[in-house]
């Protein structure tokens, strides 16, 4: 049985997230790909992240992949939650949110569809074409089942409104997926980029039930392992990248898919920075995955932000490592350039 080490494994997750070496010029939606997809219920946070994984990009790129190319697409999925999603894999990630056994459409569901075909609503327009104000609600409850369906994703914002278009237009066309497959690619991608896994990081991961989950596992072709003592699982024959080394320094944004998809979360965050997270309020209600960390080898350290002014603000937790200033320096810089 492989015996692996924390290092080892945080390694080969910052290798899989592009966080050692970002992907090259223009690889946007191949990162999106590689990571599953990613968290944008703070789309700049989003935008941020993706950013960071690319060689030389910017939050204005991502733009251009979300509205002029759109090659990736802002949708809800799995945990029920707003992500960005490659729009060629649209159906998949969709059919996997919905499962086996999804809600039956509604009235609602198809007075949406209809009113979407051919145009770009606000929210208050959506309402309005429909008749129901239960579609103001910024929580989306009503437009889960539309948008795993392929009748509902955002389209490009006006001002500080969101718009909402056809999803099957939008991407030019759409397929059925099976969900029960779409559910076992789902896995095989988690497992790829956040292995060594339990089936309880992967439900907690995607949201499937305790039960799917551990199915998933089972049927699965793996390998066991053991970390630090611990037991876990790989895909069969995909053992590389533990050879690597961590050392990076990044700051990353909100709901960053590093930490969404790290469990345990005790290696990710030491205890003076669990404690320091629970003084703020944001940080009591939604642990690390709502800071933005200062990530140093793989390690949440400190924290950072983004002053009014648009300076950024780094606290340290734990002592930066001696000799690691100037990394420190182009991290921040990197932050600034992307943000513009």
């Amino acid at each position: 049985m492989l015996e692996l080490a924390w290092r080892q494994v945080i390694a080969r997750r910052l290798a899989r997230s592009h966080l050692l070496e970002p992907a090259p010029r223009g690889r946007v939606v191949d990162v999106v790909r590689n990571v599953g997809l990613v968290q944008a219920q703070v789309l700049s946070a989003a935008e941020l992240g993706l950013a960071l994984r690319v060689r030389g990009a910017t939050a204005a790129d991502v733009r251009r992949e979300l509205y002029d190319r759109r090659s990736i697409v802002k949708t809800w999925s799995i945990r029920g939650t707003l992500q960005l999603v490659a729009a060629d894999e649209l159906p998949l990630w969709a059919a996997a949110a919905r499962g086996p056994d999804p809600p039956r459409p509604t009235a609602l569901d198809k007075a949406i569809a209809d009113a979407l075909d051919g145009r770009c609503l606000t929210r208050q327009e959506l309402a309005d074409a429909v008749g129901d104000k239960r579609l103001l609600s910024g929580w989306g409850e009503h437009l889960w089942t539309p948008a795993v369906t392929g009748k509902l994703c955002f389209g490009p914002p006006q001002g500080a409104n969101v718009t909402f278009v056809r999803a099957d237009q939008w991407i030019g066309g759409w397929r059925d997926v099976d969900p029960i497959e779409a559910r076992r690619e789902v896995f095989l991608r988690h497992l790829r980029a956040y292995g060594p896994a339990k089936p309880d990081d992967f439900r907690r991961w995607s949201g499937f039930g305790r039960e799917e989950s551990r199915a998933l596992f089972d049927e699965a072709d793996l390998e066991q392992v053991r970390v630090e003592g611990t037991r876990a699982w790989l895909l069969r024959g995909d053992d590389g990248d533990f050879d690597l080394e961590p050392g990076s320094i990044r700051l990353l944004p909100r709901y960053d898919v590093y930490v969404i998809g790290f469990r345990p979360r005790e290696p990710l965050v030491p205890e003076p920075v669990k404690e320091r997270i629970k003084q703020d309020p944001k940080g009591r209600f939604e642990t690390i995955t709502g800071m933005s960390p200062l990530i140093v080898d793989g390690v949440a350290t400190g924290l950072w932000q983004r002053t009014p002014a648009g300076e950024i603000e780094v606290e340290h937790v734990l002592p930066l490592p001696r000799g690691r200033k100037r990394e420190l320096a182009a991290a921040v810089d990197r932050v600034r350039a992307i943000l513009g």
